[in-house]
């Protein structure tokens, strides 16, 4: 691994962080208190950040040019990144409407297509969300039940989705839907993208334990798509929807704050019955775990850096990272709130150390274990793909999705 810069990466590191330090403060700063994720009023903020970011060149930056991205390299975005997160800024709203929908729409749209919906994503003016999972499908993508029939030159969706982040503030949606129930699940399906205002969507916002509501359910009733808003062909819509799912894996690898910066800070500066929290020796035992995670959690990405920065395509790392990050999350929310004893259920901005940081994402942390594949998902897919250990044991291989018992 190479750890250090380029001369071209060092001259757009220091150029990222030149305009950032004149538009965003760093965290820590006064005054640089984040919007929180999931709430109304960060909408309108990460619009304006957004359109800030385009005007400035650091939106789309590895789309092409043609379609208003920079046509830079997938090492300027992770520089790109890297920077950001030093910094206070509105996050949770177009990260997968560019992460995942945009990438699959430069795939499989066409010119005309690619011309009408990227560019104003890009500057933040629409938003789109990923319609994937279903009461009866989550882990298992390729059992979605939602139907689409042929009407001519449309198709007609009746079904119904759940999960959907941001689904209730999004313009437009890419969606995975059976078109043929007498296949092979894997087979039968086909991708679609659709206007989210279009007649008979109805979307219903999940009150969330963190008390937020940005997960949400969406109902299909009779809704019209046409047909030239079909990505990929008639039954290939899995293939379309692993473009999505790849995209998904490296947009929701790395987890939010707290880590081990954020419980070494609430160590340093808690008091318990015997003494500063920093000199206990269990602390300093859990400290040192997750600072040790942390690090290989750090080199894990070099190793992914350093096959973009030489031009190759990076391993399953961020399929590990993912475990490890999600699993570290939940931990340490946990053990910070044990920390702060009976303040630790104490859930106020105003009132709790860190602006309740600990609480917070202890509510939310258990999602980050399912969102872009579960733990045991992941852990299939490094067995598999990396290890070569055998496959787990289908019983719906190769039959007919109509003929699978459904436990109806």
């Amino acid at each position: 691994m190479d750890f250090t810069d380029t001369k071209e990466e060092a001259e757009y590191r220091a150029r990222v962080r030149d305009w950032l330090d004149r538009n965003a403060k760093k965290k820590g700063e006064a005054g640089a208190a984040a919007p929180k994720y999931g709430h109304d009023d960060l909408v309108p903020l990460a619009r304006e950040w957004q359109a800030k970011k385009y005007e400035a060149g650091f939106a789309g930056i590895t789309m092409p040019v043609e379609y208003g991205g920079q046509g830079g390299t997938q090492m300027q975005q992770v520089i790109y990144n890297q920077e950001e997160a030093r910094y206070v800024v509105p996050r949770g709203v177009y990260e997968i409407g560019l992460g995942m929908c945009i990438p699959t729409m430069l795939a499989y749209a066409t010119e005309e297509q690619k011309q009408r919906y990227v560019r104003p994503a890009l500057r933040g003016e629409e938003i789109w969300c990923q319609l994937f999972s279903e009461p009866a499908a989550g882990s298992d993508v390729a059992a979605v039940r939602t139907r689409a029939v042929r009407d001519g030159d449309d198709w007609i969706i009746n079904g119904q989705k759940i999960w959907t982040s941001g689904a209730h503030f999004s313009d437009f949606g890419v969606i995975v839907l059976r078109t043929d129930p007498s296949v092979p699940k894997h087979k039968g399906l086909s991708y679609f993208f659709l206007d989210m205002h279009s007649p008979g969507i109805e979307v219903r916002r999940i009150k969330q334990i963190a008390g937020i509501s940005n997960f949400n359910e969406v109902f299909f009733t009779d809704v019209r798509v046409p047909d030239s808003q079909r990505l990929g062909e008639v039954g290939g819509g899995w293939k379309v929807a692993l473009t999505t799912l790849m995209n998904e894996r490296y947009a929701v690898g790395h987890r939010p704050p707290p880590d081990f910066d954020e419980i070494f800070e609430l160590a340093r500066n808690l008091e318990l019955e015997d003494g500063p929290a920093i000199r206990n020796a269990l602390v300093r035992e859990r400290l040192a775990d997750w600072y040790c995670q942390q690090q290989g959690l750090r080199l894990t990405h070099f190793r992914t850096m350093t096959a973009l920065s030489k031009g190759q395509t990076p391993g399953p790392e961020n399929s590990i990272t993912k475990i490890i990050s999600a699993n570290k999350q939940q931990e340490i929310a946990a053990f910070g709130m044990d920390l702060l004893e009976q303040a630790g259920v104490i859930h106020d901005d105003e009132r709790s150390p860190m602006r309740a940081m600990f609480q917070e994402a202890l509510l939310m942390s258990p999602s980050g274990r399912v969102a872009g594949g579960t733990d045991e998902i992941l852990r299939n897919i490094i067995a598999e793909r990396v290890l070569g250990l055998p496959q787990d044991p289908r019983v719906d291989k190769d039959v007919p999705y109509d003929k699978v018992p459904t436990g109806r």
